[in-house]
């Protein structure tokens, strides 16, 4: 007796989550041991908060690398997936290894590699899901945010070892994608990568809103998650146990949510919600550093900062031009990730001269602004 397209999509979605677990877990492994390594290696601090940039922009470049050369249709799903987790492991597992100025480097290939991972297992989803793709994708990006901070749990284990783990974990996902991950009945080929679309992007209107949107989102998303440990650590608060509630448990939690509600509410409405709630907590955490209320506010925002994520391609998609929908979902992304770049590397310094108490807040400014683009006109 064959399986049906039902049980089989759900298997399909939970073979692809377990992919993303495994490999994300590579994205912020060398972030998780900064102390370390500048311990060991004598990284200063701009070097180290390099490690966590490059990988922002290696993603970006992957993306529109990818977009460019077509790599979604001349390759099988399958087999790019799996290909592009093993080439992250690989640089990850080349780090502690490798002479000291070849670090950037490999933490950019590995941020490069990813883009092969996420984007790709998105596409094979959709081709599963014709209906209700909020709640499916809600799964995969939950499963990206729980793979995003299994690094800090693994914090109290030598630096070499994370690494190692985080390596071991991308190729175990490599072995499951190329063994069980197919496309659905829906695959249909990758739309042409037009650079010359973006004028008409920035000239939309309802484009524009929703890529304004997304890029306060993500002004704000990758530098909470690669900074809440060290801001708890200012605020005496167990880094490794917490950071992974707040990031992977909360976040998991947010994504599932947001793709629910999303699907029965409409994804403006719920990226605009969610937007203010997280911007919200940015702003509350001032007043609620050093104090009980500051983990119900850490756990709130780790919800809400997510949330929103899956709604901004979806909103694109649905009112992009069908014929270069590619186009535009790879130019918002490689925007939005170079943004964050930014964002990481602003924030310690400020961090510096005012202290994280004050210093986190300024979070806030991405999701206020990007709920305020968004508002329906």
């Amino acid at each position: 007796m064959f399986p049906t397209v039902s049980a089989t999509r759900t298997r399909q979605l939970a073979v692809l989550a377990a992919v993303q677990v495994c490999a994300m877990s590579v994205w912020f492994s060398a972030s998780a041991v900064v102390p370390a390594l500048r311990a060991d290696w004598g990284f200063s601090r701009e070097h180290a908060i390099l490690l966590t940039v490059v990988v922002q922009i290696g993603f970006a470049t992957g993306a529109v690398a990818s977009a460019a050369l077509n790599l979604a249709d001349r390759f099988p799903p399958h087999a790019l997936i799996a290909g592009s987790a093993l080439l992250a492991a690989g640089f990850t597992v080349a780090l502690p290894w490798s002479p000291h100025w070849l670090a950037v480097p490999l933490r950019f290939g590995a941020g490069s590699a990813l883009a092969g991972v996420y984007p790709v297992g998105m596409k094979v989803v959709v081709s599963w899901f014709p209906r209700r793709r909020g709640i499916a994708l809600g799964v995969l990006l939950g499963a990206l945010t729980v793979g995003s901070a299994l690094p800090t749990l693994l914090r109290p284990l030598p630096w070499r070892a994370v690494l190692l783990c985080a390596a071991l974990l991308a190729t175990l996902g490599a072995g499951i994608a190329a063994a069980y991950v197919r496309p659905g009945p829906d695959h249909a080929p990758s739309p042409p990568w037009q650079p010359r679309y973006l004028l008409r992007m920035a000239a939309d209107p309802r484009q524009r809103q929703v890529c304004l949107g997304y890029f306060g989102h993500m002004w704000e998303l990758y530098a909470l998650w690669a900074w809440l440990p060290a801001y708890l650590a200012a605020n005496r608060v167990p880094g490794g146990p917490t950071a992974f509630i707040v990031i992977g448990v909360c976040g998991a939690t947010g994504c599932l949510l947001g793709g629910v509600l999303s699907d029965r509410c409409g994804r403006r409405v719920v990226a605009r919600a969610a937007m203010l709630v997280s911007g919200g907590c940015a702003v509350l955490s001032y007043p609620a550093a050093g104090t009980v209320l500051l983990l119900p506010v850490l756990l709130v925002w780790g919800v809400a900062v997510i949330a929103d994520s899956g709604q901004f391609s979806a909103a694109l998609a649905e009112t992009a031009d069908p014929r270069y929908v590619g186009t535009a979902l790879t130019a918002m992304t490689a925007f939005g990730f170079l943004l964050s770049a930014g964002t990481i590397q602003l924030l310690p310094p400020v961090a510096d001269a005012v202290g994280w108490r004050a210093a986190m807040p300024l979070l806030a400014a991405g999701p206020l602004l990007g709920a305020l683009a968004m508002r329906r006109r």
